[in-house]
């Protein structure tokens, strides 16, 4: 990864060549992954300005969908939410320099478009010279802390439609969860909507993740019965004064086919949780990726901490199954305006 993005002596704003000299020395040490958290950190210490710069010297792409019309995303927004769990591990997300190596590999394997995380995380790929030439989502309300009585009252505790712009990304992802005996709820929906239209007024891509959840026993579930996905699907559909920039985040679940005529929005399917038999789930994927409004994947802990520890593989064999379904969809290109003119309750939301 490019050394310039971590320490750029005599630039305006970044570490003066002192601090840069003492960075490159603590890189050569026993522990290049912690040291690795030890340079992060100074370079806020000394020169917070320097990332901001980052952000703005970062080059994007001309647009969301790259050559194959798909896009590929790594997810990476669970910890904020005091999600920390992968597989087997409860704390698997907790070892922030563990995280970092993996969303480098993986965001640097062929045809892998974007990252989706909150400003700690982008922050850090920025610095690591991780992002030029990604789709860069930037997560918004991670105040529905998991676990927490308020956690239906999922306010924007991270990005802003204000600071996404101001940090040259390309849009903005809230969670929706819809309890209908959870006052929270209604605010949530409420400062969606509000975002939606923020982001859509900035030229931004407004992504949604929406859920029907109740809770057994004080613990949130998720409604994965196709119905149940279908209705959360309208509902956020409809939010806001113009969905002409708003995407879905959506769980693959039964009778998929069904439950993605409940709405004309381009989607990108949830990667979910870990499991012993990824095989089997990336089929099911393959299969709802030929549905003609589905436009990818966005995933996280399945990628990142497959069973097996491979990550390399699994993104590989994630993108490859992307690019087969890249030409499934017959559009009828006159429909088009003229520019100008699962089953079951699971815990799976991001």
């Amino acid at each position: 990864m490019p050394e310039e993005a971590l320490s750029q002596p005599g630039k305006p704003g970044s570490p003066s060549g002192n601090t840069a000299r003492m960075l490159d020395a603590e890189a050569a040490g026993p522990d290049p992954v912690g040291s690795r958290l030890g340079r992060l950190a100074e370079i806020r210490a000394f020169s917070p300005g320097s990332i901001s710069e980052a952000a703005h010297r970062r080059r994007r792409r001309q647009s969301l969908l790259g050559e194959t019309g798909r896009l590929v995303i790594i997810a990476a927004d669970h910890p904020a939410r005091g999600a920390l769990g992968a597989g087997r591990d409860p704390m698997a997300m907790a070892d922030r320099a563990e995280l970092l190596e993996r969303l480098v590999l993986a965001l640097s394997r062929p045809g892998v478009d974007g990252l989706l995380g909150t400003p700690d995380v982008v922050e850090d790929l920025l610095m690591l010279g991780a992002l030029d030439e990604k789709v860069v989502i930037g997560s918004m309300n991670r105040g529905g802390q998991a676990g927490a009585v308020f956690e239906m009252d999922d306010r924007v505790t991270a990005y802003s439609p204000k600071s996404i712009q101001a940090g040259n990304l390309d849009g903005g992802k809230m969670l929706l969860r819809i309890d209908g005996e959870d006052p929270g709820s209604l605010a949530t929906l409420q400062a969606c909507a509000a975002a939606i239209d923020d982001l859509a007024e900035r030229g931004l891509m407004a992504m949604l993740e929406p859920f029907v959840s109740f809770r057994v026993k004080g613990r949130v579930r998720n409604d994965l019965r196709p119905d149940s996905v279908a209705r959360s699907l309208a509902v956020a559909s409809g939010l806001g004064g113009t969905s002409c920039h708003t995407w879905l985040k959506v769980p693959v679940v039964e009778d998929m086919q069904r439950v993605m005529r409940s709405s004309s929005l381009p989607a990108l399917l949830l990667g979910g949780e870990v499991t012993d038999e990824p095989t089997e789930v990336f089929r099911t994927w393959e299969r709802a990726l030929r549905l003609p409004t589905v436009f990818g994947v966005v995933a996280g802990r399945s990628l990142l901490y497959p069973a097996d520890g491979n990550v390399q593989g699994a993104v590989d064999e994630v993108v490859e199954m992307v690019d087969r379904s890249a030409g499934r969809m017959d559009v009828d290109m006159s429909m088009l305006p003229i520019e100008g003119a699962g089953s079951g309750m699971e815990d799976v939301g991001g």
